[in-house]
């Protein structure tokens, strides 16, 4: 349990109803939505929805398939540019990706194809009876993947394809990384982030150490000597600080630790609520922690951010998710006070009003305050600076503070890769992480074969 919030109540609701409350967010298509949606696809020649899809799945391709009821033949496309293109389905921001690329969404239409729902039909009703793709011969290579989030699945599944052996070191007790343990419950349901590691493995040459962690159990330098190459599938394990007095007071938390211990938590009815909640940030982690205390049964949710509507991180599909789950939004809001009670636990929190001046973000002089059981930080996650700590490490060149990386997510030491969040690529996306694996697994795959026939 969260101690920071072990004295606040537990859910109202009985656990059928909280179990309701986290179903499936997307409803799953029924074969006939499935035939119908299907037809609606133009098969464009030069498509620009795969333009958009950073895993680059031949979309026409596969939807053809679905309405030539091949079912295993358009999961297999998929899965051939994406291993992950389950959880993507589901997690995806399809609206602002390849069905905002759709022909059909267009000022007549305004009705792209349901391209996300359609992946997540292919993949769910494949019945796929043995691993579709096979091992090439061994290669007597071994490569060492730090992580078993998306980046790093993605990567030991490609490189388990060209034959390669895999070992994958990952901190944590379960593999999955962000599906397992940042994604909104009724995103993910149903333990559909294990059941997708667990079918990922099938091919078979990979192998999961969990308890390790790099800069505490794990030197970069070793694994480096020890491994043929490595790749660096890290995330942002780090949350960032607010900056003000009482930060560590019972009652305030970061976002990423409680939708943590809602995903595997068992029972919902033991959860700690708090029934005047407040989030402080935009983006997709601040959406879905305000709408799973609402699901919950918090009595009043505000999530609040110190710019402007357009500003926001999360997509519009997200924003209109909080709004139908009765989440209030307050912009132009800086957090400037953390207010507690005679006891020293949360009771709310004083803001500053901001506006723009010169292009800059400023204070009006203007305050108000918030009541709250409890505060959840979602300003956003940084690097976890010790994992790279030993001396090895300390040579690779950042980009801030993140992993630099070239065109084949190379990093500035030869034989080690990076991928995923912790590099500057991109726009921290589950899909766009599982682009990384795959390019990095092809780009180790290239160079151990090109020293194979220097030898």
């Amino acid at each position: 349990m969260i101690d920071a919030l072990n004295h606040l109540p537990r859910p109202r609701a009985g656990a059928d109803q909280l179990a309701e409350a986290f179903s499936d967010l997307a409803p799953p298509l029924t074969a006939r939505q499935a035939a119908v949606e299907s037809a609606r696809c133009l098969y464009c020649y030069d498509a620009p929805c795969v333009n958009a899809c950073p895993s680059e799945i031949d979309i026409p391709s596969f939807i053809h398939r679905i309405s030539d009821e091949n079912l295993q033949g358009a999961a297999e496309r998929i899965l051939s540019a994406n291993i992950l293109g389950g959880s993507c389905a589901r997690v995806c921001p399809t609206e602002i990706l390849c069905q905002q690329a759709c022909v059909r969404n267009n000022a007549q239409e305004c009705a792209p194809v349901l391209i996300g729902q359609l992946q997540r039909y292919a993949l769910d009703h494949a019945g796929f009876t043995e691993h579709p793709f096979q091992r090439s011969p061994a290669s007597g290579k071994r490569i060492a993947v730090v992580g078993a989030g998306p980046a790093g699945l993605s990567c030991a599944h490609r490189l388990a394809m060209h034959g390669h052996d895999v070992v994958i070191f990952e901190a944590r007790e379960k593999a999955g990384g962000l599906n397992e343990y940042g994604i909104a419950r009724y995103k993910l349901v149903d333990d559909y982030a294990q059941r997708e590691v667990e079918f990922l493995l099938g091919i078979g040459g990979i192998e999961i150490r969990h308890g390790q962690r790099l800069g505490a159990n794990l030197s970069l330098g070793e694994l480096h000597a020890q491994y043929d190459a490595v790749f660096l599938g890290l995330g942002l394990a780090a949350v960032r600080q607010l900056g003000l007095a009482d930060e560590d007071a019972p009652g305030l938390l970061a976002a990423t630790e409680y939708i943590r211990e809602l995903r595997q938590a068992d029972d919902l009815t033991q959860l700690p609520l708090a029934d005047r909640c407040l989030v402080l940030g935009a983006g997709n982690t601040a959406i879905d922690m305000a709408v799973q205390m609402s699901c919950l049964g918090a009595r009043e949710v505000n999530l609040v951010y110190r710019r402007g509507v357009s500003d926001m991180g999360a997509t519009d599909h997200e924003q209109e998710i909080a709004k139908h789950n009765q989440v209030r939004l307050h912009t132009w809001a800086r957090p400037e006070a953390v207010l507690l009670d005679d006891t020293g636990r949360v009771r709310g929190m004083r803001f500053a009003r901001t506006q723009l001046v010169d292009g800059r973000l400023g204070d009006t002089g203007e305050t108000f305050e918030l009541a709250a059981d409890a505060i959840f930080k979602a300003i956003g996650q940084r690097f976890d600076d010790a994992s790279l700590a030993d001396p090895l490490a300390a040579q690779l060149a950042r980009d801030g503070e993140r992993i630099q990386v070239d065109a084949h997510m190379q990093t500035s030491v030869p034989g080690i890769y990076a991928g995923g969040d912790c590099t500057a690529l991109g726009q921290d996306l589950t899909v766009q992480a599982v682009q990384h694996g795959k390019l990095a697994a092809e780009a180790i795959h290239a160079q151990l074969m090109l020293n194979v026939e220097a030898a």
